[in-house]
């Protein structure tokens, strides 16, 4: 009886070892594909937090730099994106079942994924911030003519210590992933369970639940991505900490949380729309793969 049941356990451990892989494939093939979508929104709201412009006088930027330079610098985002959410869905999953039957005594059943969430986003922020360093300057306009390719930013990047180079802008990047991926975790599947509630399909419903938690999570945590866009804009020039950073900011804002919160409204769109898509292919995978 006991030698019966040892291979029924391995098949189980085999099978739930796939499905534990699975939540780092799904998480990067949905992000994938959100990414080539909302980037042309994407670019137009990095334009406004590092030129303090508004969404006219950028779409005139993009406009008269042409489109074949509207795709310019997607490498890096998606990248970025799709090794981010890689990380962040299979680590959050991975991070969940490693919780001890103790431990769930302990904590609220209901707090355990978005604590794993907060883990998963930490690791997710060294891992990826690199990338949105490389991306950052990429995307600043104003280093086309002396850093007009990916090759010559990573040998700039490359001559600088870590914390002035690829780790610039560290601290704000994981604040802001570590807690965004605590609320999204958190409200994910309450979310999700309200909207189907409603009587829509699963893919709807995963959507807007979605689109819903980035809305809660863009706004208050957008100045945070806005400090680190600044402190990594630039290549080289004065190497100034966070709260120096952010007293610059906040300056050339004209001490105006209106101004600070310029690019706002897309943000929320282009988040929305993103983590709407994320969510939705996710689950939509996670379900037909289980």
């Amino acid at each position: 009886m006991a030698g019966s049941l040892k291979p029924k356990q391995d098949e189980e451990g085999c099978r739930d070892q796939m499905v534990r892989s699975n939540t780092f494939f799904h998480g990067g093939t949905s992000s994938l594909l959100s990414t080539l979508i909302t980037f042309p929104v994407y670019k137009t709201v990095f334009r406004q937090q590092i030129h303090n412009a508004g969404v006219s006088e950028v779409v005139r930027q993009l406009y008269s730099e042409g489109h074949v330079k509207l795709y310019r610098g997607v490498v890096s985002p998606l990248l970025m994106k799709t090794l981010g959410n890689t990380l962040l869905f299979g680590l959050q999953d991975t991070i969940l079942h490693q919780f001890t039957p103790s431990s769930q005594n302990l904590i609220s059943h209901s707090a355990l994924p978005a604590l794993a969430g907060f883990g998963a986003g930490m690791v997710e922020a060294v891992v990826c911030t690199p990338l949105e360093r490389v991306q950052s300057v990429l995307q600043n306009g104003k280093n086309y003519r002396n850093l007009p390719t990916h090759k010559s930013i990573l040998v700039r990047l490359n001559a600088q210590k870590w914390s002035s180079g690829y780790y610039r802008g560290l601290l704000p990047i994981t604040a802001r992933n570590a807690l965004g991926s605590f609320i999204y975790f958190g409200l994910k599947e309450p979310l999700n369970a309200a909207v189907e509630g409603q009587g829509l399909s699963p893919v709807v419903s995963s959507f807007v639940s979605g689109v819903l938690s980035s809305m809660v999570i863009s706004l208050p945590l957008y100045p945070l991505t806005v400090l680190a866009a600044n402190m990594q804009k630039q290549v080289g020039g004065e190497n100034k900490g966070v709260m120096a950073s952010w007293k610059t900011l906040w300056e050339s804002r004209q001490r105006s949380v209106a101004l600070l919160y310029r690019g706002g409204s897309l943000v929320v769109l282009r988040s929305g729309i993103s983590w709407g898509i994320t969510t939705a292919i996710y689950d939509m995978q996670q379900k037909y793969s289980g």
